[in-house]
């Protein structure tokens, strides 16, 4: 390893790495090992230069797929690796680095080799990878008497568990949380989810299984701590000028071959992406947590990750459980809401935000109750305002997460007291001042007019639809912009109503005395229609529930009043609008008595007037507006394609082009 490599390229010459991959076997005492697990390196941050790595070492682990059988080397670097483990954690607490460093080097190296083994072999082919031992010429081989790929997997989420986050430990634990995930990624080479297999058994119902709790917990609290990575100075050992640390090593494996690896070092390259990921361990920890909470479950037992995620508590909460809850544990909600909040720019962010809404009772109670709610609610109405940038799974779930939150009562009514100041990121108009509850509204509408003339997608018009309907009857206050984009989202509809109709009649006029099938206008119409009555529906019951709370919308209803006419004698829409009707009558007589040439001001006025003394009594009764998220709607395993997809695209350690990617390719369709 002392030798000089610049090059990636150089990695087949190694004679060290050659020796490894070789025909001879290595006894795990032999010194050999010190010097192969003894190099300073920065694990790749980027794709550009993850994919340089695992370029080169894919011909050198191929070679050892052929020569491990007779060799046992790769079984005999991964005892390595678990015998430096065993003082791992006396090491952090003394401040040892050389037990840490060469852990992490040889961990490395696993993690290196085993994204090409399972890219050239089945589950039950890695299985015998791990079980060949050191042959001697002319023997059978002895019986191997432990699982050393179980041993492998413990040990990674015991060192994730019991090793403290520092700088000098960051490395490692980066690289064992990096590990699992590289030991799931079977699910990248298929098309059809896994719902079984060596690794899930051991995962689910081994020795792991006892861990799941603290797992799911130092996960989360790795998102939560949001660490940056260390400076190199501070998390990997530095050859010392007055030497002996090393037990002898020569001071020049620092500039050997895995230096190349070094950020900004000699193995970057022109044309490929430089951008590092600054919160590594961050992020790969919330990968990990989602990739686990998204297992399926077995036949007869259920997945004790998702079992974590949907019961943790509040380090507050100091009440007792009527029934004691597997997996339960306790975490900082308020750490976790502030984290949240900083962090919904990623897809695997505002998955685990919706996750902890839809599945965690005592979570998305916190939330609700926080009287902060608009450090949440505006990263997640940027995320629609910014649709035309985002992944279509990114849109779905911050519309989902807006649909869960509008579900209560209390939050419709809360966002209208939150008054903003100059939205920076809303360029459309300037709005100095306007209430958080407008915000969502403009966002929302803003979304489905994207909708409408791009993506025509029914599912993601449901939901818009959806959260504002929920929210119709707490209208507080509209401001004047947020009040002009509802009847102008109607007036679109009703321009689309008017154009299908139209195409409908030619269409039928032009083929009198044809056989040939007509386009299905009716379906269209269909559609057109069903989205024209819940827009009705909306502006009903705010009319209905909140008519004096909102002059400015009855303005923008008077000032487009003839675009509800057509809609008057509809059969669809007869009953709904007869209370639109009603007040538009009502406040058009009003405006008459008070004389013509009216000024805005003079207009708004009457209109506040007139609110107090419409009789509510003149307003039909229609059932309360109220939809809910249900998981039914999807497919079983929805979120597991999603997952993988954020997994592939992280750039951090994964990045290789999968034989099932078609399954991952969520933009598709």
């Amino acid at each position: 390893m002392g030798a000089n490599t610049s090059q990636v390229s150089d990695l087949s010459d190694n004679p060290s790495l050659k020796a490894l991959v070789g025909t001879e076997s290595i006894s795990e005492n032999d010194p050999f090992w010190n010097q192969l697990i003894s190099f300073t390196f920065i694990s790749p941050t980027s794709s550009g230069e993850s994919k340089l790595l695992e370029e080169a070492v894919i011909p050198l682990a191929k070679i050892l797929i052929e020569n491990n059988p007779r060799t046992g080397n790769f079984g005999a670097l991964v005892r390595i690796f678990l015998g430096r483990t065993k003082e791992l954690k006396i090491s952090t607490e003394c401040q040892d680095q050389l037990f840490i460093w060469q852990a992490h080097n040889a961990l490395f190296m696993i993690r290196c080799l085993l994204k090409v083994f399972i890219r050239e072999m089945s589950e039950a082919e890695l299985h015998q990878q791990f079980s060949y031992q050191e042959r001697a010429p002319g023997s059978c081989g002895g019986e191997l008497h432990e699982d050393l790929l179980e041993e492998l997997l413990s040990n990674l989420v015991h060192l994730i568990v019991e090793v403290p986050l520092l700088d000098i430990t960051y490395s490692i634990l980066f690289e064992a949380v990096t590990v699992l995930l590289v030991f799931f990624s079977y699910q990248l080479f298929h098309k059809d989810i896994l719902r079984d297999g060596i690794i899930y058994q051991h995962i689910m119902k081994g020795r792991c299984m006892c861990l799941t709790s603290r797992l799911v917990k130092t996960l989360l609290y790795n998102f939560i701590r949001q660490e940056k990575c260390p400076p190199p100075s501070t998390h990997i050992f530095e050859p010392k000028a007055e030497g002996g640390l090393l037990y002898g090593l020569a001071s020049g494996v620092a500039s050997g071959l895995w230096s190349v690896f070094t950020l900004g070092g000699a193995g970057s390259r022109a044309g490929i992406d430089q951008e590092h990921d600054p919160l590594p361990l961050s992020n790969q920890s919330l990968l990990l947590l989602l990739v686990l909470a998204n297992l399926t479950d077995g036949p007869e037992w259920p997945n004790p990750y998702r079992q974590a995620i949907t019961c943790f508590r509040n380090t507050q909460d100091t009440s007792s459980l009527p029934v004691e809850q597997p997996h339960t544990f306790q975490i900082n909600f308020n750490s976790l809401y502030t984290a949240l909040c900083e962090q919904q720019r990623s897809d695997q962010a505002t998955l685990l935000l919706y996750t902890l809404l839809h599945q965690n009772a005592n979570m998305r109670t916190y939330v609700l109750s926080r009287t902060d709610m608009d450090n949440l609610v505006l990263p997640i109405l940027e995320i629609l305002y910014h649709v035309e940038e985002r992944n279509s799974h990114h849109v779905y779930m911050a519309l989902i997460i807006l649909l869960i939150l509008t579900e209560d009562d209390a939050f419709n009514r809360s966002i209208h007291e939150v008054i903003l100041k100059n939205v920076s990121w809303y360029t459309e108009r300037s709005l100095t001042e306007i209430s958080l509850g407008s915000l969502l509204i403009l966002v929302v509408i803003r979304t489905i007019q994207f909708n409408m003339t791009r993506t025509r997608d029914k599912y993601l018009h449901t939901n818009c639809l959806a959260a504002l309907a929920n929210m119709s009857a707490q209208f507080r206050c509209l401001h004047q912009y947020a009040a002009q984009r509802i009847i102008s989202l109607f007036a679109l509809l009703s321009k689309k109503h008017n154009k299908v109709l139209e195409q409908a009649t030619q269409s039928l006029r032009g083929r009198q005395g044809e056989s040939a099938a007509l386009p299905d206008y009716a379906q269209d119409l269909s559609v057109i229609e069903e989205v024209i009555r819940m827009m009705l529906e909306i502006i009903n019951s705010c009319l209905c529930n909140s008519l004096h709370h909102n002059p400015n919308l009855v303005y923008a209803l008077l000032y487009k009043r003839e675009l509800f006419e057509q809609f008057r004698t509809h059969p669809s829409f007869q009953d709904i609008m007869q209370n639109l009707d009603t007040v538009i009558g009502f406040f058009s007589q009003r405006l008459e008595q008070a004389g013509s040439d009216l000024s805005v001001e003079r207009v708004q006025e009457v209109i506040m007037k007139g609110a107090q003394a419409l009789p509510k009594d003149r307003l039909k009764k229609f059932p309360e507006l109220k939809f809910k998220y249900v998981e039914e709607d999807q497919p079983e395993d929805f979120f597991i394609p999603y997952v993988w997809s954020l997994v592939f695209n992280s750039g951090v350690g994964l990045h290789w082009s999968p034989h099932g990617i078609e399954l991952f390719s969520m933009d598709s369709g």
